[in-house]
């Protein structure tokens, strides 16, 4: 009906302007003849070439052409109309005819496209974005976006000067020194990176300047990249763990702990594994004067040290990268002295635990003696505060990884016990803060699972009914400064994970968060696989906090402070010289056989003392 109507509007307009020059002078019913025999070639050629069926939405990408082609066909009707039947139309008739046509379809399907989307998005918020990078990936995005009702690309940021210049898909582009300007103007505060050829460093580069200046960044992928072929390296959505969390994740800041780190010297051990990168990251926002970067891998190191050279470009913070391994006592000390390390952060350990159980010697020389090394160094320098970072696999191990965090634990609370200990005076405030999982960090289930959703499946779990606790490496991370700030001494410090999390549940969940159903009995017909395989070596099926139920809360409501301390000074010598007597005869049995024997006699001292350490089966630390 809309190609009947403009083809009679158009009609008309060729009729007056035939007749205002006085050419045409055919009369009123050679006029109707002609006008009927167009209104039927409009209307069959209107339906055989599917206009109808065009979305309004889809109309300019796919129904100009269409039009085009209606148009054209009604100027030939016309020419034909003054050679066979004689009806006196100018030469020039059949163009414009044509011409008002196409013109008056494209307009009235983009005027009508124009209500509808006004109509639909009346209660619809809507949200301006930029997209960065006027190039084909830029132009097809904003192609896309283009019927997203709730969303209006305002335009294209990009540092070529000669795109600057020109329009890219009817938007302006912008250089990238307007984008707060641009931002500011419009109410824009996301902006998306449309630059899958640029390399990652790069675009992290420009991430970072954007989110300084208070902007969403998100990065998308080519749409070759989209339809596979090319390997997709980023999405449009961000993944956030903490959605799988169950729980509500700690919403605050370092508050009343940044005085503890403001203008010292803190060094992080481990500074480029994903805890330790992240305590960094946080220390950075309490202002300290020097952060120093321990780290064995010369990769890790490299990749942490650019980042965080980056955060502090506009600081007096001076960044100091050290490649060493905390097993080199003499290094540990030089370090310490060299730089005035006033804090330690002991993050670096070997934590994956079919790992550790499959490399004892290699466990039991980095976690114990590795602690044992850099904490007497600690204490000869006379460093302020010492914090190890723990883990629940420590409480009542069945494998090697928690029974070496556990003998470390040990470590570190025997010289907090004694000034003495060890035949060395220290000042030194040594403390440790347990926790347990951590969503996104190496070897977390979620990146794993991410990666087996990826690829089609199936998701593999150890055990049904296993239950883990969790929390964000935020959360963890900050909680751990603020338990640092408080220590006095000696404490065991236990971060509240609040309540256990099935990691079927939590599989289950991020199958169906990726838009894909879980192929079970119930639903054969299903997506993704979740595949029980086996317990692994030294893997339990639920993990706890705290040892004992003595428990004292602290000013933070997520911190508490157990008292856990089982094996006595000589004891302790004894277990670290059977240990090290293994280790220097490569005797994994006898490292292993030792391990567990010392770790079972801790829970005994702790039996005798009052308690029974198995009585303890929640690992909610409040």
């Amino acid at each position: 009906m809309i190609d009947v109507v403009i083809v009679v509007v158009a009609f008309v307009t060729v009729i007056v302007l035939e007749n205002a020059s006085g050419i045409a002078q055919a009369g009123v019913a050679a006029h109707l003849g002609a006008l009927a025999s167009l209104v039927s070639v409009a209307a069959v050629g209107s339906w055989a070439l599917g206009l109808p069926k065009v979305q309004l939405k889809s109309y300019e990408a796919r129904g100009m052409a269409r039009s085009a082609g209606l148009g054209g066909l009604l100027g030939i009707t016309a020419w034909g109309l003054n050679v066979f039947i004689g009806y006196d139309i100018t030469g020039s008739g059949p163009v414009l005819l044509a011409s008002l046509f196409m013109i008056g379809s494209v307009l009235v399907r983009l005027l009508m496209l124009r209500l509808v989307r006004g109509l639909y998005g009346l209660d619809i918020p809507v949200r301006n974005v930029l997209i960065y990078g006027a190039g084909t990936t830029g132009m097809q995005l904003a192609l896309a976006l283009r019927p997203d009702i709730g969303t209006r690309v305002i335009g294209f940021v990009d540092d070529n000067k000669v795109l600057q210049s020109v329009s890219v898909a009817g938007l302006p582009v912008f250089p990238v020194s307007a984008v707060a300007a641009v931002a500011q103007y419009n109410d824009v505060k996301r902006i998306l990176l449309a630059m899958p050829s640029v390399s990652r460093p790069k675009l992290a580069r420009i991430a970072r300047r954007l989110g300084d200046l208070g902007l969403e960044v998100h990065s998308v992928p080519s749409f070759a990249q989209l339809v596979g072929e090319e390997r997709l390296v980023n999405s449009l959505e961000k993944v956030l763990p903490d959605a799988f969390l169950g729980r509500k994740a700690l919403d605050e800041t370092l508050m009343d702990a940044r005085d503890h780190y403001a203008g010292k010297c803190v060094l992080v051990s481990g500074a480029g594994g994903s805890i330790g990168s992240e305590l960094c990251r946080q220390v950075l926002q309490c202002n300290p004067a020097r952060l120093v970067l321990l780290e064995a891998s010369e990769h890790a190191l490299y990749q942490i040290q650019g980042e965080l050279s980056e955060i502090v470009r506009h600081t007096t913070c001076q960044i100091v990268p050290l490649l060493g391994t905390v097993t080199n006592r003499r290094s540990m000390t030089a370090a310490l002295e060299t730089h005035g390390v006033q804090i330690v952060i002991h993050a670096a350990a070997y934590k994956h635990v079919p790992l550790v159980e499959g490399n004892v010697l290699a466990g039991v020389v980095n976690n114990v003696f590795g602690t044992v090394q850099l904490a007497q160094a600690a204490a000869a320098v006379g460093v302020d505060h010492f914090v190890l970072v723990s883990t629940d696999k420590a409480v009542r191990p069945v494998g090697t990884m928690g029974a070496t965090k556990r003998l470390a634990e040990l470590v570190v609370a025997d010289l907090a016990r004694s000034a003495q200990a060890m035949a060395i005076p220290s000042k030194t405030v040594f403390c440790m803060v347990r926790f347990g999982n951590v969503l996104g960090s190496s070897g977390s289930v979620i990146p794993r699972f991410q990666e087996q959703i990826t690829s089609g499946g199936p998701v593999t779990l150890t055990h049904p009914d296993m239950t883990r606790y969790f929390m964000t490496m935020q959360e963890a991370t900050q909680l751990v400064l603020r338990a640092g700030a408080m220590a006095q001494g000696g404490e065991v410090f236990l971060l509240d994970m609040g309540e256990p999390v099935r990691v079927a549940d939590l599989a289950r969940r991020m199958i169906e968060a990726a838009g894909y159903t879980v192929r079970d009995t119930e639903t054969p017909s299903g997506d993704i696989e979740i595949a029980i395989t086996a317990l692994r070596p030294g893997e339990k099926l639920t993990e706890q906090v705290s040892i004992t139920q003595r428990q004292s809360p602290t000013r933070h409501p997520k911190i508490f402070v157990a008292e856990e301390l089982g094996l006595s000074a000589s004891e302790l010598q004894d277990a670290l010289g059977q240990l090290r007597k293994a280790v220097s005869k490569g005797d994994v049995d006898a490292a292993r056989k030792g391990l567990m024997h010392w770790v079972a006699k801790d829970l005994e001292a702790l039996a005798v003392d009052g308690e029974n350490p198995t009585g303890q089966t929640a690992g909610h630390a409040g």
